[in-house]
This record gives structure tokens, C-alpha cells and sequence, in this order.
């Protein structure tokens, strides 16, 4: 499970626990409770729930009058402490149901005689706000490399950038069969009604990418007067994507001809794509760097 399946896994049984009954309102906390324990999602649990006191945090309670609803929970104004509070909340219902139907009557008390009103005015009040804050804050403390790389990743599979000229693509396309492996390339995978960008993340699921680098496009800069070749804008947003996602060592540029390098990747070792084939061997180097196995006989062929 990677953080966002986990939190995909806490979302939906939050859903569930909307629409349960007094019959079926139990499991979905459960599942609540069980999705915070989940690898991904328990070291950020942890730094939340231990510097809270549930017990400290109820003895704080207003107790209110004889009138129903009228007891009132005293929640800090820390973001950090409310969600730790939440949590063991959320765990200590789920290991007593008794307990958490005792507790929503009192503090999230309904008008209506049904005892599940309690259960659904908690759920709106304190547990659907609390998978949207804890969600903002696993991504807002995890990196974007880390969220990405959380990604389970395809070592068998091999995406391919490139540009207008077919010929180069179609090359290296073979020589990743030809290795055992499946390349991808973008416009042979379903669109299922996705964007550009989100195919192209929904594809991403890649262990190592090959840029190739084709003069497609001629530009310059205005203080210049000739106009030089370079490579297709949707080919540098896609090396930069990759760079990101994946990391310089799981990125290959394969540079046809005489091609301008984006300025932001200037120093960054690339490999001719030669027509004598001296390609091949590089890039299988790359790959076997990058964990893909290889076979070397099939390479030197």
C-alpha cells in the first residue's frame, strides 16, 4: 500500500460511514481506524497521537447542564493537537462501540430519538474534517518526490518520449522488446476521458524512461538571429517530468543530431543516438543501473 491508496482506503470508509445504518455504522470505523495504521500513514499517526491525552482532553470537557447537548468538548487551537485528538478518538470507538455511542450521545447529540442521528452528527462533524485536514497534512509534510515515488513501480516497462520522427522511436522501441522488456509510448494507452497530463501520470508508473531528443522544431532567443533545432515542447515538459518523478539516474536523453539542450539540463550527461548503434549498450547500462534485468546477450546482438 503506498500514502495515497492508504488515504484513498481511509476516504472511502469515511464514505461508508456516512451512509451506514445502526446495523452497519461499526465496520467503517473500524476500517477508519485500521486504514491509520496502514505503513505509509502510521509514522505520521504516531507523531500526532502521542503528544495528545485523550483522558486529559475529556477530564477538560465542559459537563454542561441537565439538558441534553448541552456538555461541550474543549478542543485546542492547534491543528496538530486536534487531529491527534481526533485520531484516538476514532481508535478508541472503533475498539469499543459502547464506548463511541456513549460519547457522540453526549457530545454530538441529536434532536432526533434515533440513536444513529448521533453517530451521523458526529461523522459530520468531527470525522469527515478530520480525513480532509489529516489528508492536507500527509501531503502537506510528505514531499511531492515522496508521494510520487510511494507509487508502485514497473520494472519491466520502459516509457518512451519522443517527438514527430517515428523512425528513432520505432528503433528504440524494438531494442526494448528485443531485451525482454515493454516500452511504453503515450498515445498507444487508452485515453479513458484523461487529459494530456493525467495520462501521462496514469502511465507513470515506470521504473526508467528514455527522452528522445529529435530536431522537430526550430527556435531562438530574441536577441538571436538564427534560429536553432530542438526538440518538441511536449518532449522538455516530459523530460522534466520524468527528471522529477523518476530522478536524473532513471532518465535517458537520447540526443539525435545536432538538437539545443534546455539550458536547465545543460552538464547533464546525455547519449548520442548514433546510427553505428553504440546507443544500444548505454542505454542497457542505464537500465541494468536502475535495476531492470538484463540480458546482455540479447543486447549485443
Amino acid at each position: 500500500m503506498t500514502i495515497k491508496s492508504a488515504l484513498r482506503e481511509l476516504n472511502n470508509a469515511i464514505i461508508d460511514l456516512q451512509q451506514a445504518d445502526f446495523n452497519t455504522w461499526e465496520d467503517p470505523l473500524i476500517r477508519i481506524a485500521g486504514s491509520l495504521q496502514a505503513a505509509d500513514l502510521k509514522p505520521v499517526r504516531d507523531s500526532l497521537a502521542t503528544d495528545v491525552s485523550l483522558d486529559d482532553f475529556l477530564s477538560s470537557a465542559t459537563a454542561g447542564g441537565s439538558m441534553m447537548g448541552s456538555a461541550r468538548l474543549n478542543w485546542p487551537p492547534e491543528k496538530e493537537k486536534r487531529l491527534g485528538l481526533s485520531i484516538l478518538i476514532i481508535e478508541k470507538g472503533a475498539a469499543d462501540a459502547s464506548w463511541f455511542l456513549n460519547f457522540s450521545h453526549r457530545y454530538y447529540y441529536s434532536s432526533s430519538s434515533k440513536i444513529i442521528a448521533s453517530i451521523r452528527s458526529i461523522t459530520t462533524s468531527l470525522i469527515i474534517p478530520f480525513g480532509r485536514d489529516f489528508k492536507d497534512y500527509v501531503e502537506q509534510t510528505a514531499s511531492a518526490t515522496a508521494l510520487i515515488r510511494s507509487e508502485p513501480t514497473d520494472l519491466n516497462r520502459v516509457f518512451i518520449v519522443h517527438g514527430h520522427d517515428e523512425a528513432p522511436r520505432e528503433t528504440v522501441a524494438r531494442f526494448i522488446t528485443s531485451v525482454g522488456l515493454e516500452p511504453v509510448i503515450l498515445h498507444e494507452q487508452a485515453n479513458r476521458g484523461m487529459t494530456i497530463p493525467e495520462k501521462l501520470v496514469a502511465n507513470g508508473n515506470v521504473g526508467f524512461a528514455v527522452v528522445l531528443l529529435t530536431p522537430d522544431d526550430v527556435g531562438r532567443a530574441i536577441a538571436e538571429s538564427i534560429d536553432n533545432p530542438r526538440a518538441r515542447q511536449n518532449v522538455i515538459l516530459e523530460l522534466g517530468y520524468f527528471i522529477g518523478r523518476l530522478g536524473r539516474d532513471r532518465v535517458c536523453a537520447l540526443l539525435k543530431d545536432e538538437v539545443e539542450i534546455p539550458s536547465d539540463y545543460m552538464g547533464v550527461v546525455y547519449t548520442a543516438f548514433d546510427t553505428g548503434g553504440g546507443w544500444r549498450q548505454q542505454l542497457a547500462k542505464e537500465l541494468d543501473a536502475a535495476g531492470y534485468n538484463i540480458d546482455w546477450n540479447k543486447v549485443m546482438r
